[in-house]
């Protein structure tokens, strides 16, 4: 007598429904990274020649890495600025990021318009506007305005918050890292678009029955963000901290290194050799931060 057969786990169709949602990203990584990602590997351990044939590969071992590493006079530097620049900008996204999606989720007219205007920088940033701001003119007029503005703290060195501050008994540091704040507020709301909708999915997804029972239980709103709100969305803060991480090193000053390396100096072996030092290190760095903050995120089944 044959045995009935036996239907799928709700934990097994969600393994096969998560297999086809990256299918298609697996599917084009085969067809269009798979190769240039093995071509570069190869580049960074080879000295590559333009010629009138083409191109000409001869093998240099290390050379490109130790180059990178020990004699060039500015990739180091700008790597150390890249990186300390995402560990001021990314918790400041964050931060911002779920402030914003907590007030654009409460219930008021023209809440759609307000969520349009939240993520129009992300629209704008991958236009026109993104390439004259980072073209010359606009660093040329933030040069001119830093070098007119030396000091503590720049532009903002007579900012009353800062006095107010520092009279108060504050930490230098962390008058600075809040003035800082303030100094990149741009950057900050230019980069959170992404990270405001996908906090405000996550809000619209947690039951209201939650709150419901914690209002009849006495609960404040402050309790009930905390209890509640927090613990129910910090799956998404880990996204969100990995994305910005991704997004704010992909358009740092030593990715533009990378490129001028390759498509100005010609130089395509070190260009390779100074991308796959950066590509280690951000995924050191990734590994480190989603260890660490995974130990504090709870999953609701």
């Amino acid at each position: 007598m044959k045995q009935p057969r036996v239907g799928l786990t709700l934990h097994q169709r969600q393994k096969y429904k998560g297999v086809w949602f990256i299918l298609p990203w697996f599917a084009g990584f085969l067809l269009l990274f798979l190769v240039p990602l093995i071509n570069s590997l190869r580049y960074s351990f080879s000295t590559l020649k333009v010629n009138d044939n083409g191109f000409s590969i001869q093998s240099v071992g290390w050379a490109n890495f130790k180059n990178a590493l020990f004699q060039d006079e500015h990739y180091v530097r700008t790597l150390t600025e890249s990186m300390a620049n995402m560990a001021i900008n990314v918790p400041l996204i964050v931060i911002f990021s779920l402030f914003a999606a907590v007030l654009l989720n409460q219930k008021f007219k023209g809440r759609g318009l307000v969520r349009a205007i939240f993520f129009l920088p992300v629209i704008l940033a991958s236009g026109v506007i993104a390439a004259v701001e980072n073209g010359d003119y606009t660093q040329g007029i933030i040069k001119s305005a830093s070098q007119t503005s030396s000091g503590e703290f720049a532009l903002f060195r007579n900012l009353e918050l800062a006095k107010l501050l520092l009279n108060s008994g504050v930490n230098y540091q962390i008058v600075q890292y809040l003035v800082g704040a303030v100094n990149r507020i741009y950057q900050i709301i230019t980069a959170s678009g992404v990270q405001i909708l996908i906090f405000v999915a996550g809000l619209q997804s947690i039951s209201g029955s939650l709150y419901e029972a914690s209002k009849i239980e006495g609960a404040t709103g402050y309790e009930s963000f905390w209890k509640i709100t927090f613990p129910m969305i910090s799956p998404l803060i880990l996204t969100n901290v990995v994305y910005s991480i991704i997004d704010n090193l992909l358009t740092s000053p030593t990715t533009q290194q990378i490129r001028d390396t390759a498509f100005k100096s010609y130089q395509f072996g070190l260009s390779a050799a100074m991308a796959w030092i950066y590509f280690v290190v951000i995924s050191l760095f990734l590994w480190l931060i989603t260890m660490l903050i995974s130990r504090k995120v709870f999953y609701h089944d």
